[in-house]
């Protein structure tokens, strides 16, 4: 299998600079539309906005769904204080220190757009000294300062901000010569552009799938109920694609696609992930098998909301989750070649 890795540069760019913190995903959705419809695949909107891109299979009775998500951590406006800075509230699960020192955009109700970053009360040595270092870093201590002139809170209302704007985190997104993807938001952007991988091969080898398969791109999966509805009804089988979580402890790697056998929902299908392994190790995919207690995919999601079928998950190792993520190219073309291998035996 020959991936289009030219393609998979491409798409991962602009998918990691499209903002799209959960919630506010239309613009993301429109990328995603034009790049299932740039393929001739039929999709369609979900009510709550999810969308759903479908090849026919050779088998049409039962169904496959491959999921992704393309919302991401972010934030919204909590408070807008008396010095003319804001306050924030989380968007998805994530240390707040982990956004310390970030850049980021607000986007008012209007579509308009301002860029701050997010800073420490006491972030100035000279004025607070060793302050600075002891604070916690929370929704209190943090706080977003905005690139205009504004000293007061009227000052920032007369811009059209506003309690329960977007705020979204820049991503400082670099692909390396060397096949290295620094980013944040490779959670799951990474695993929507393996998605779209799996789509681009097929159609452009002219390939069907053994069943009719659908492309699944939610956008709440961040707040826990991505793919929680709207699945398709013949779906016997839901494999959700997800970063692989890299760390002490654990399998995964940002070489490898990883098999997950179990998360914080509980084990994964037993003979669902036994096949996927034989795929893995039939078509020489270099892949590990691991555990993430503290992780929950759309599949999860799928199962609390009392869909039936049998469920997987697979993806590319990602390190620093939740914080300035990295991965490699290998793992996505790793997670690609198995996405296809299920796809079409």
């Amino acid at each position: 299998m020959v991936i289009d890795t030219n393609y998979m540069k491409y798409i991962l760019d602009k998918l990691l600079t499209t903002p799209s913190p959960t919630g506010y995903t239309d613009d993301v959705m429109k990328l995603m539309l034009n790049e299932f419809s740039s393929l001739n695949i039929d999709t369609y909107f979900t009510e709550k906005g999810a969308l759903i891109a479908t090849i026919p299979g050779i088998n049409d009775d039962k169904h496959r769904t491959l999921s992704a998500h393309v919302d991401t951590l972010g934030g919204m406006v909590k408070e807008i204080q008396s010095n003319g800075r804001l306050k924030l509230t989380q968007i998805g699960g994530y240390d707040w220190h982990s956004i310390e020192g970030e850049h980021c955009t607000i986007i008012t109700s209007t579509e308009a757009k301002y860029t701050g970053t997010i800073v420490l009360n006491k972030a100035s040595v000279h004025v607070h000294g060793s302050k600075s270092d002891k604070s916690d870093r929370d929704e209190d201590s943090l706080e977003v300062r905005i690139d205009e002139k504004v000293k007061s809170e009227e000052d920032v209302k007369k811009l059209g901000i506003g309690v329960g704007d977007f705020v979204s985190f820049d991503p400082r997104t670099v692909i390396t010569e060397n096949g290295f993807v620094k980013s944040r938001h490779l959670d799951d952007k990474a695993g929507v552009a393996v998605l779209l991988g799996i789509a681009k091969f097929l159609k452009d080898k002219d390939v069907t799938p053994k069943y009719t398969t659908h492309f699944f791109i939610s956008n709440y999966e961040e707040v826990g109920h991505g793919s929680s509805a709207s699945i398709p009804s013949k779906t016997f089988e839901f494999i959700a694609i997800d970063m692989a979580a890299v760390g002490d402890g654990q399998t995964s790697d940002e070489y490898k696609v990883t098999i997950c056998a179990k998360d914080s929902s509980g084990p994964y299908d037993y003979h669902l992930k036994k096949h996927l392994v034989k795929l893995a190790e039939k078509n020489n995919i270099d892949y590990t098998v691991d555990i993430y207690p503290h992780y929950g995919s759309d599949a999860s999601a799928a199962l609390r909301a009392g869909w039936e079928f049998k469920h997987g998950l697979i993806g590319p190792g990602v390190d620093s989750s939740h914080a300035h993520e990295r991965c490699h190219m290998d793992s996505i073309e790793n997670t690609i070649k198995l996405g296809i291998a299920y796809t079409i035996e």
